[in-house]
């Protein structure tokens, strides 16, 4: 086989995949655009012959997705920025300090957390967040998030963390650092790339979470994204174009990401999966 066919095939097959992938999206987001449900039907993957940008101004509006899309959006930050900041500190206490035995056990520990389904808490989180009563608030949602996502994210910042060099502690130290002190000004700086790469994790664990969010939350103005689109598909479901501009919506901030952080997701998982 000639060397340039051998090397061509992997390219060709990788951008396949991209279209597989990406064709169901190219569908939604021209069908977003028309004008009604006949011009979708009549030509389903054909190019919108008239915008109607109107379809995602009514969908914001009159189908509340603002008020779902940022519910969704300060819980999946907020919850997600808590989990890599407790992963982080718990991922340095597990591999920088001097205490083997013990990192050992509790790292051990805590990595059985991912043996665990999170279908499985499901009751056993409803009945404890009822007792303390905040069912039918975000904390429902916010508390059980961060929490879940520690097992994973202490895995892959302790793999980064592992790699760093003694030698920087040391000098650290010379230089009258304390734990606290070369956890912020040393460590934290280098692991960025691993920090971003369990925050995207995160997110979108976050982001596309239904079953909490379905059954902790009633209230109507507290939805996330998810469950509100639910309810946005009953109610428009004799509009396709003004749910596939909901759609749209619920995608958007997840590819922005995305393009703007890709070489440290990349570079996170590398990093972590080699040296860990």
């Amino acid at each position: 086989m000639p060397r340039a066919l051998k090397k061509g095939i992997p390219h060709v097959t990788l951008w396949i995949y991209v279209i597989v992938v990406l064709y169901p999206f190219v569908f939604v987001l021209f069908s977003s655009l028309k004008e009604s449900n006949q011009a979708i039907v009549a030509d389903p993957w054909g190019f919108p012959q008239h915008f109607r940008w109107s379809n995602y101004v009514d969908t914001w509006i009159k189908g509340k997705i603002s008020i779902f899309f940022f519910n969704s959006l300060y819980l999946a930050f907020f919850a997600a920025v808590t989990g890599v900041i407790i992963a982080a500190m718990m991922a340095f206490a597990i591999t920088r300090m001097r205490y083997k035995s013990i990192s050992g056990f509790l790292y051990q520990f805590i990595l059985i957390g991912m043996l665990i389904p999170g279908n499985v808490l499901f009751i056993a989180q409803y009945i404890m967040l009822s007792k303390i009563g905040i069912l039918n608030t975000h904390w429902a949602l916010y508390l059980p998030y961060t929490a879940g996502a520690v097992p994973i994210s202490v895995l892959l910042i302790a793999a980064f963390m592992k790699s760093i060099p003694s030698e920087l502690e040391e000098a650290a130290v010379v230089d009258g650092l304390s734990a606290q002190g070369m956890f912020v000004k040393i460590i934290l700086p280098i692991t960025i790339p691993a920090l971003v790469t369990v925050f995207i994790v995160n997110f979108l664990g976050n982001w596309n979470e239904y079953l909490l969010a379905n059954f902790f939350l009633s209230k109507e103005n507290l939805r996330t994204l998810p469950t509100g689109m639910v309810g946005f598909r009953d109610k428009f479901q004799t509009n396709y174009a003004e749910v596939c501009a909901g759609i749209v919506y619920s995608v958007l901030p997840v590819m922005i990401i995305y393009g703007f952080l890709q070489e440290k997701i990349i570079e996170g998982l590398t990093a972590g999966s080699v040296k860990g």
